[in-house]
């Protein structure tokens, strides 16, 4: 705060201290101010287009804010620079977001992926596995940065506390917080909890090797993009991407990458360098193991108009996303939209994202912005909205199974990729087909077409007091199903169907 105000009387002084307007986008990125950074950062590059530093950091504050398209054309100016830290920086940055990007297709993501594998895997020496085991259970290892997330790990708690721990050694590799009861793990004696924050990948790569860890598990993808050099040493003898993957990760290191068949089509496999394995049912099953708030009624029986709402992420919040709910809004005149999360805590994002519906003819009054709160109080936020909408191509995963518990169908569609399908997965799992549209003119005519009709209140409100009973009964919420998926998976890199 104190860095920015003092950039901000230098150029008070002198507008023309580019240098001050690169100190002050960098304080305001700091302070997780975009729509500030954003304005500041772009009067450096317009006079400096060689600035790849300001380039990266100007990609990061449009990245947040869902201008994704924006973020990658920067980030690739900044990677085609002369510096070679700035370069690594853009190249991974590049890598985690454009499964994301509006505008690139599947093999345009594997290439990108692939690039910043090949950057880092130059200097890493296969480790190599241990021999292998005989008369022993399997050992199998977790590899997570986000163990104490409870509202992320409902996926995973469900499938690691279902363990046959007769046939299943289970080894947590935890780079954050422990395990635990708050988060939904169930503890097992057995289990053998690895903390290993600060260990290089090597290190733990050999650590792998000598534990004789025959199954490695990665549950982060790229958001934890550090620890995905582990896998390239290859230090169990079979590895798989399962959670948190949603587009290749173009490393060849993981024998396995688990999907569905709602995810992945079988004419887009050639876009993923591992083979793509699909599970019965969804591969986000998932269950809650923690305490969560009472489904309520929906409020458009006490307001008399339908609140659409969103509870994602800001940077999911792309310029299609922001064009297709001001569609909807436009087409339905008494509905309102509700958008919560943390990046609107502050102000000056909130004015841009305000500036983006307004271009597209969204009056102020008909949205309301929140920030972030405590999990439950942010959960019981979902009282207030009757319909989800989702984004893409980035669709909610955590999101959608928080508004799914909480009673709020989630409207979605058949995207293009892996990413804009996981709603799709989740919805047809937990048989709810009509909420998903076969492409996004669809989606809108259907968002229009329940803000209009007069029988969607009453289905809403018996669509959301059946609702937890319906996803307890359904694949979605099936995951001893997935669990023995996943099981057989581990003993044997093939899905035996029942």
């Amino acid at each position: 705060m104190e860095a920015a105000a003092a950039y901000r009387r230098a150029l008070q002084a002198d507008p023309a201290l580019v240098e001050a307007w690169y100190g002050l986008g960098c304080a305001c990125v700091s302070q997780f101010a975009y729509g500030d950074a954003i304005g500041a950062l772009r009067r450096v590059v317009a006079q400096r287009p060689d600035a790849a530093g300001a380039r990266c950091t100007l990609a990061e504050a449009l990245f947040q804010l869902g201008e994704v398209d924006a973020a990658v054309a920067e980030y690739r100016l900044a990677a085609n620079g002369g510096d070679a830290d700035v370069r690594a920086i853009a190249l991974g940055a590049l890598a985690c977001i454009t499964p994301g990007c509006p505008s690139l297709d599947h093999a345009a993501i594997r290439a990108v992926r692939e690039s910043w594998v090949a950057s880092i895997g130059r200097a890493v020496r296969p480790i190599g596995p241990a021999p292998d085991p005989t008369r022993r259970k399997l050992r199998i290892g977790y590899v997570s940065a986000f163990f104490g997330a409870r509202n992320w790990m409902k996926p995973v708690w469900g499938v690691i506390n279902r363990h046959d721990r007769e046939r299943f050694e289970v080894h947590l590799l935890s780079d954050g917080a422990d395990p635990s009861a708050s988060s939904g793990y169930v503890d097992h004696p057995e289990d053998r909890v690895w903390r290993i924050g600060g260990m290089s990948n090597t290190e733990l790569a050999r650590r792998v090797r000598e534990v004789g860890l025959d199954v490695l598990i990665d549950l982060n993808g790229y958001s934890r993009q550090a620890r995905l050099g582990l896998f390239l040493h290859r230090p169990a003898r079979r590895q798989i991407a399962w959670f948190n993957a949603y587009a290749t990760s173009g490393i060849p290191a993981f024998d396995l990458l688990v999907g569905d068949a709602a995810v992945v089509t079988p004419d887009e496999e050639r876009h993923y360098c591992e083979r793509v394995v699909r599970v019965p049912g969804s591969y986000l099953a998932f269950e809650v193991g923690y305490p969560v708030p009472e489904v309520a009624p929906p409020p458009v029986l006490r307001n008399g108009w339908l609140t659409f709402g969103s509870f994602a992420s800001a940077h999911k919040i792309t310029d299609p996303v922001v064009s297709a709910w001001s569609r909807i809004l436009l087409g339905a005149p008494t509905a309102r939209l509700l958008l919560r999360g943390q990046t609107l805590d502050e102000p000056s994002n909130r004015t841009a994202l305000m500036a983006r519906f307004a271009r597209q003819g969204v009056a102020p009054d008909r949205l309301t912005l929140l920030g972030g709160a405590e999990h439950f109080d942010f959960l019981r936020g979902y009282d207030a909205i009757d319909i989800a909408l989702d984004t893409f191509p980035y669709n909610g995963g955590t999101t959608t199974t928080e508004a799914l518990w909480q009673g709020v169908p989630v409207l979605t569609f058949n995207g293009d990729r892996w990413a804009s399908r996981t709603s799709r997965s989740l919805l047809l799992a937990a048989g709810l087909p009509e909420w998903v549209a076969a492409d996004g003119a669809e989606f809108v005519s259907r968002g229009v077409a329940l803000a209009q009709m007069v029988d969607t209140p009453a289905m809403l409100a018996k669509l959301r007091a059946g609702m937890r009973e319906r996803l307890r009964g359904s694949g979605a919420c099936d995951t001893a199903t997935l669990c023995r998926s996943l099981e057989t998976l581990y003993l044997t890199g093939l899905i035996i169907k029942n």
